[in-house]
């Protein structure tokens, strides 16, 4: 019993992570600018189409993850250059409605030009199982995890070390009093964009190894990531981080003791459920004054 227990906990531990990474990318665009960005699972999904593309085509894997990476960052700065700043006047809801509309438009761009199948990209490590007490996980699994803690420290260390991350913080809490002190905030929120793009990017292609990718493996893992950042309260990394643990655990849980018909049903649930009891998230973010 304890060794399907682990089994299932190190499951939920490994997609936790990734639905992390995407719940870090909406709070940071969410803190600067108010929007929800729903195209955040389209980052996601182009970092692992275009990782496991160009390796297949005879790229480098690590060439392949830093070009896959670069160019989904690009394609974030450029989501906002060309979509969000033209209608930065206009309402929180006419922007999110904006940023679905960006999300079909590049999931219809990578069905048209990278195809409809599904791709694989090769474990970084090979995929021998690892035996830990009575479970195996998958070295993949270590890779997500480890990545992932890796992300939290290195964001500490920006927002915590870094003018820009100062900048970004101060954007957050008081846009106006940051343009006050001279913040460029069109900038701030330019890079909020591509920072959120690289986040998506790198957390796609530590699952495409595990889950497989294709142009609409977004829509699920932006959904989940979105609503992992409201569990956590959209306020900072710790609620992001927590928040995708808690809903991919709940989800191996379900799926192995309940029914994996039922999975997907998880993170509705949970939503539902923060909204009644706990609509600030766990963390407390004023979610009410902003949206």
């Amino acid at each position: 019993m304890l060794a399907q227990f682990l089994q299932f906990l190190y499951s939920g531990m490994t997609v936790g992570s990734a639905y992390a990474l995407a719940a870090l990318g909406f709070t940071i665009i969410y803190n600067t600018s108010g929007v929800i960005n729903f195209a955040q699972g389209e980052f996601i999904m182009l970092g692992g189409m275009l990782a496991a593309l160009l390796s297949a085509g005879g790229v480098p894997l690590p060439l392949a993850i830093i070009i896959a990476v670069a160019v989904t960052g690009a394609v974030g700065v450029m989501m906002e250059k060309l979509v969000i700043e033209p209608a930065r006047d206009a309402q929180v809801v006419t922007l999110i409605i904006i940023t679905i509309g960006a999300s079909l438009t590049i999931r219809g761009l990578v069905q048209i030009f990278l195809g409809k199948g599904t791709h694989a990209l090769a474990p970084f490590s090979g995929d021998t199982p690892i035996q830990f007490l009575g479970a195996s996980l998958l070295p993949q699994s270590l890779w997500v995890l480890g990545v992932t803690l890796l992300v939290v420290g290195a964001l500490a260390w920006f927002f915590g070390r870094t003018m820009l991350g100062k900048a970004m913080l101060a954007t957050s809490n008081n846009r106006l009093a940051a343009q006050l002190v001279g913040i460029d905030t069109r900038r701030v929120l330019l890079l909020s964009f591509g920072l959120a793009a690289l986040l998506g990017a790198v957390g796609g292609i530590l699952v495409a190894p595990i889950t497989y990718t294709s142009y609409d493996a977004g829509i699920m893992l932006g959904l989940k990531g979105f609503v992992a950042a409201v569990l956590g309260g959209l306020g900072g990394g710790v609620g992001a981080v927590v928040g995708g643990l808690i809903l991919g655990v709940a989800e191996s849980m379900t799926a192995g003791y309940i029914s994996s018909s039922y999975k997907d049903a998880v993170p509705f649930v949970l939503i539902l459920l923060i909204l009644f009891f706990m609509p600030r998230g766990l963390f407390g973010a004023k979610i009410s004054e902003r949206v």
